[in-house]
């Protein structure tokens, strides 16, 4: 697989990596020994570059990861997070971005994965009551203590980012991109390029969405977070998104490819600091994902795409009003 650079000299990592996230919960039932199993399939068809969050599954998935990278930990760039508190379902999450809250987080999410040093570390969401100065501040004490490599921010605008690498280097900035979700267009992407922060998609399939698989509500376990957190998956949204991917679908017949690769190979063709994290739980997904770094995509069919899903043309927010106050901050 090709390679692309994160920022702040963290060096590169597959083009493509695999967010882990589905692994330990939020898309129905998982399986452990099957994750096991994906993540060494990933690993053997050249993915380098693995992302968990110490909130997915309240820590089960740092867990899930440990043995795995007990057996590849140099060749392995690994991304985790912390920000997010919680003792149970999603909706009662709260912000936390404190000097103290971070440095106990990061130490519980080192005992878990079972290494020494982060690679990237992300603040996952910020609270906006703290100023991103004194949070990238604290995050750099850990740099210093040799707990992490570099740094990372999900979710932020464009000024929050700047505000933060003249504090210390960022390496990546993540956030949800998607031919379904286009805010980082709005100059996210430009403001990575230019300070040479590394931009990391994540949901870069809509969710699934996009792969053309689900057609109904019936199509997500009955206790997948799409059905209740996820208003585009709901109602009369589903029903309009619908459009979208049929549309993207009859393009890939036309191009020979799945509409999950042609919506992942656009992705790709927005830049080589973009490297995105697609989420699986089986290895056949695996493959098809790779397949999309050797789809050859036009400017004609870049552009083609780029009409077919515009902004403004899905139905629905990507969270709920509460999840939407913490993006873009």
């Amino acid at each position: 697989m090709k390679s692309r650079n994160l920022g702040a000299g963290l060096g590169s990592v597959s083009a493509i990596g695999l967010g882990c996230m589905g692994m330990s919960e939020f898309y129905g039932p998982a399986d452990r020994a099957q994750s096991l199993a994906t993540l060494e399939y990933a690993f053997e068809k050249g993915v380098t570059f693995f992302d968990t969050a110490d909130t997915y599954g309240l820590g089960r998935n740092e867990n899930l990861l440990s043995s795995f990278l007990a057996r590849h930990r140099e060749q392995i760039t690994l991304a985790t997070k912390f920000g997010i508190k919680r003792d149970g379902p999603l909706a009662d999450r709260r912000i936390d971005n404190t000097a103290t809250y971070m440095a106990s987080a990061c130490e519980a999410s080192l005992t878990r994965l079972g290494i020494e040093t982060i690679d990237l570390y992300y603040a996952h969401r910020l609270n906006p009551g703290v100023p991103v100065e004194d949070t990238v501040g604290s995050m750099a004490e850990l740099v210093k203590q040799g707990k992490v490599r570099g740094l990372g921010l999900s979710e932020v605008s464009p000024e929050t980012l700047r505000r933060a690498h003249a504090i210390h280097p960022i390496a990546a900035v993540q956030s949800e991109y998607s031919l379904w979700t286009r805010d980082p267009e709005d100059g996210m992407l430009q403001t990575c390029k230019e300070l040479g922060v590394a931009f990391v998609p994540y949901s870069p399939l809509g969710r699934g969405f996009l792969t053309g698989k689900i057609r109904s509500v019936d199509d997500m376990a009955v206790d997948d977070f799409r059905r209740t957190s996820q208003p585009r998956f709901q109602g009369d949204n589903l029903q309009k998104n619908l459009s979208v991917v049929d549309a993207l679908t009859r393009f890939a017949d036309s191009k020979g490819c799945t509409p999950a690769q042609l919506a992942l190979a656009w992705v790709l063709a927005q830049g080589d600091h973009v490297i995105p994290i697609p989420g699986t739980r089986t290895e056949r997904y695996i493959d098809e994902n790779i397949g999309a770094g050797s789809l050859s995509l036009t400017a004609e069919d870049i552009s083609a795409l780029d009409n077919l899903a515009p902004k403004g043309a899905v139905s629905g927010e990507r969270y709920t009003i509460e999840g939407m106050r913490h993006v873009d901050i």
